[in-house]
């Protein structure tokens, strides 16, 4: 019997460019909430409508790149 292939899951690789610094707590929150600690730091979540929501609202802060799992 042929074995079924298993969808591959979606990543988001999310970036941090610019400083939550001057930014609303709750933005400042979220970027703590997706793993980012430092500029330039990348984190890498699967793709799923939570972290989508998380992303547009710190969209000015992140650069956001879909990576194939």
């Amino acid at each position: 019997m042929a074995k079924k292939k298993q969808p591959t899951e979606k990543f988001l690789r999310v970036t941090l460019v610019k400083s939550p610094i001057g930014y609303a707590k709750p933005q400042k929150a979220t970027i703590l909430a997706l793993g980012i600690r430092r500029m330039h730091q990348t984190v890498e979540h699967v793709d799923s409508p939570s972290i989508r929501g998380m992303i547009s609202k710190v969209s000015h802060l992140v650069e956001v790149e879909e990576v194939a799992g």
